[in-house]
């Protein structure tokens, strides 16, 4: 059921949708990081390996509300960037 209103979202907004999920997933990826980074201390690269790791498997837990969030919040974006491009009509302009 999910996987068809994915679909029709990407059908209807295109990319507007796309940049709204990868927009909640870094979000919710530097978020998980920044959690998990002040649990414990990161000095080498090795454990900043396993930091983004842990982070990754974090956010892929998250997958459903994400894109339950994207179906959410697509329609929104896309009102709100329609509204922010429209140009003014000149032939009201006095």
């Amino acid at each position: 059921m999910t996987r068809e209103k994915l679909r029709t979202l990407l059908e209807e907004y295109g990319r507007v949708a796309l940049w709204t999920y990868l927009v909640i997933w870094l979000t919710v990826l530097g978020g998980f990081a920044l959690a998990i980074s002040t649990g414990f201390s990161a000095s080498s690269a090795a454990s900043g390996a396993g930091l983004m790791g842990a982070a990754w498997l974090a956010t892929k837990l998250t997958q459903p509300l994400r894109i339950a969030g994207t179906l959410a919040l697509t329609p929104l974006v896309a009102a709100g960037i329609k509204k922010w491009r429209r140009v003014p009509d000149r032939a009201a302009e006095p």
